[in-house]
This record gives C-alpha cells, structure tokens and sequence, in this order.
C-alpha cells in the first residue's frame, strides 16, 4: 500500500498507516481520550490485521496484503443517542459509494446492519464502537484477495470482482462521504430530515427481500423485510403481522 496516500490524507484529521495491527479499532480506541493528538475523522489503516473483530466479537483474519482495515474517529457527533444509532448504516452507505466508484459495471448495496455486497457478496462489514464521547467505526475491505483465499462462499473482494483498488481513492471517497452523511446528521439531529434515512433505503439490498433474522435470546424470525424505521430499525413482516427489528444477525433466504 503506499504510504503517502494524499487524497486521504487532506480529508483526514489525521492518518497513521501501520504495517500491521492486531485490530486497528482497539488501537484506535486506545488514543480516543487525547483529542489534541487525535481529532476528528482520525484515521488508522493497515493491510496486515492479525485479529480483526466483527459483531458479537467474532474474530477473523486475512491473509497479509489482501485486505484493508480502515479504523475512523468520530468526534463531531448528534446529541440524540438514538441518531448515533445510524452511524454503522451510514458508514455502509459512504462505503458502498466508494466502492460503486470503484466498480461502476457492479452492483454495490448495504445489507442491514452492517455489511456491504456486490452482487450479493460480502466485500466489506462495518463495526461501531464508543468509546466515551467519540465513537470509532471500523471497515474491512476485502481488495486483493483470491477466490482460494475468500473465508466463505459468499464473499467476494475487488480482485474476485475484476477490479484493482485505488487505495488512496477508496478511503478519500469513503472518508468524504462519511463526514458529509454524519455532519447531515448532526445538524438536523434525524435521519429522515438529513436524507440518511432516503440514501440507505436506495442502497439497501435487505429491503425486498425474504430474510432470516437470529436475535438475542435465542430468538428467530422470518418474513420479508419492508423497510426501515424512523430510528434505523429493520421493518419484517411476518405472515401478515410487521416487527421492528433493532438487533440481530440477517440471512438473505434465497428463492427455493
């Protein structure tokens, strides 16, 4: 990866590429309380993550050079608690913009909560993390990494896409859009009125379809996701009776 990574580098409040990092959110996570050193839209990014972690503390790695692990700072962030509860599908969004630019012959979309596909395979998955009055969101993004090398069948990488990724456009474009989505945000205080709500419902892929979703305790449902909530909450309807999904994990059920 180079080093120099100038484009990013004008965007960010800061930018540290390291050669490797266990994780860069809990890296990042540890600088979160000096403000002066590390301000907002701070950045850290390495190729060489050893022990990334995703929801529910799930570990994973990828070989040395075939993926980019790209940790942000946010400071300037919504009073309402309840807003700062979009900050994972907003980074997906700012994401998925960057990467369409990237693969503009693929189709990119978000899959609720936290995951960005093309063509219906996992590229990238975000994690939120506060971390006292800031919160740090981290993004894996699968780019040099073989079909051998893909942790599953439903992954894929711009490599496996036909595609060779300008890092230095990729956080640009993502770190561009991720400011402009979370300052809407703030100065509004809600989705709808910032046009958030409106940007993740055009990409998100989960809306429309018949889904499987695991929650906490256990607990599961399936039915066909109508839309989003007012507070970011997946919509499922289910033979007949609709449910507001806050957490869980979502499998997109594929037509027998």
């Amino acid at each position: 990866m180079r080093k120099d990574l100038s484009r990013a580098r004008e965007l960010a409040g800061r930018l540290d590429v390291v050669a490797e990092s266990g994780s860069t959110n809990a890296d990042l996570r540890s600088h979160a309380a000096d403000a002066a050193a590390w301000p907002h839209l701070s950045v850290l990014v390495t190729e060489n993550q050893t022990a990334g972690r995703g929801r529910l503390d799930r570990t994973w790695s990828a070989p040395a050079g075939s993926a980019l692990a790209i940790s942000v700072l946010l400071r300037a962030l919504p009073a309402d608690p309840t807003a700062r509860g979009w900050i994972p599908l907003l980074a997906g969004v700012a994401m998925a913009d960057a990467i369409a630019t990237q693969l503009p012959d693929r189709h990119v979309a978000i899959k609720w909560p936290n995951d960005v596909l093309v063509e219906d395979r996992k590229i990238c998955g975000i994690l939120a993390e506060s971390s006292g009055d800031a919160v740090v969101v981290g993004a894996g993004v699968n780019t040099a990494m073989t079909a051998q090398q893909l942790p599953v069948t439903t992954a894929t990488s711009f490599a496996v896409a036909g595609g060779t990724v300008d890092e230095d456009r990729l956080i640009a474009d993502y770190l561009r859009g991720l400011d402009f989505q979370l300052a809407a945000l703030t100065e509004t205080g809600d989705a709808v009125g910032s046009g958030l709500h409106a940007a993740v419902a055009a990409r998100c892929s989960t809306i429309g379809r018949r889904v499987r979703v695991s929650m906490p305790g256990d607990q599961t449902l399936e039915g066909v996701a109508t839309g989003l909530d007012a507070d970011g909450r997946l919509l499922v309807d289910v033979d007949g009776a609709g449910q507001a999904v806050s957490a869980g994990d979502v499998v997109h059920v594929r037509p027998a």
